[in-house]
């Protein structure tokens, strides 16, 4: 196994993405929270809970609500 890297022997560039990955997943986890908050139970595949749970679920959370927990008009 490797030994961890200190976040200041990590290359410029490895530092960006990184810190990129982490916005992109608030990003994320913000707009499905919202949109759960606004849309009505009735436009949404399940527990409006259940959703709330998985959003918080890494990247995938997220993803897998916009892609299958809601409903299309």
């Amino acid at each position: 196994m490797a030994a961890k890297k200190k976040w200041s022997e990590r290359s410029r560039c490895s530092r960006a993405l990184i810190v990129a990955t982490g916005v992109v997943e608030v990003v994320l986890l913000a707009a499905t929270l919202i949109d759960l908050k606004r849309r009505p139970a009735g436009q949404i595949n399940g527990s409006k809970r259940v959703w709330t749970a998985l959003a918080f679920v890494n990247v995938l959370g997220p993803i897998s609500y916009f892609t299958f927990g809601r409903r299309r008009g």
